[in-house]
């Protein structure tokens, strides 16, 4: 992992830690995720692996993405405010799915720099997956988890100040 990559999973981390205060669900709970989703998408995502199982894998961790996100965005605190505002906070469940998330994509990348990539080679040559579907499955495992923990926690808040 670059540098750079490393300060944007930071950027994700801290992202999580400042939701663990209690704010309130406006335009800027969905704008900021939102901006910061759209620009990891465009560096990443520029074209979508095809041969072999690629797809299979791509799936598979948007998959673990969702999941989680859906998980996240059930386990998030959300409440009605006193001004007919939605208030949601990240708890212990939604912040350690986050974290692991973000946990899991970086210790990959750091042991395929560190000693692990003929391992992920191996792997990738036997179940015939080409090296550009792994940043492609891992980016998109990661705005899978944040949209969809976005969406449902907005659904949420939507639904209870309506009620």
């Amino acid at each position: 992992m670059t540098t750079s990559e490393y300060l944007l999973n930071a950027a994700f981390v801290l992202l999580v830690l400042r939701q663990a205060r209690e704010r309130e669900l406006d335009r800027r709970s969905v704008i900021v995720p939102l901006v910061l989703m759209f620009f990891v998408g465009a560096q990443y995502l520029r074209k979508l692996p095809t041969a072999g199982n690629d797809l299979v894998l791509i799936v598979l961790l948007a998959a673990v993405g969702l999941t989680f996100g859906v998980l996240g965005g059930f386990a998030t605190h959300v409440r009605a405010g006193g001004n007919g505002v939605a208030l949601a906070r990240v708890g212990w469940i939604a912040g350690g799915l986050l974290v692991l998330g973000i946990g899991a994509r970086m210790a990959f990348a750091f042991a395929v720099g560190h000693g692990f990539e003929p391992a992920v080679r191996s792997f990738s040559l036997v179940h015939q997956i080409g090296a550009a579907a792994w940043p492609v499955a891992l980016v998109l495992m990661a705005l899978l988890e944040v949209g969809a923990r976005i969406a449902i926690v907005q659904i949420r808040g939507r639904r209870l100040v309506s009620a």
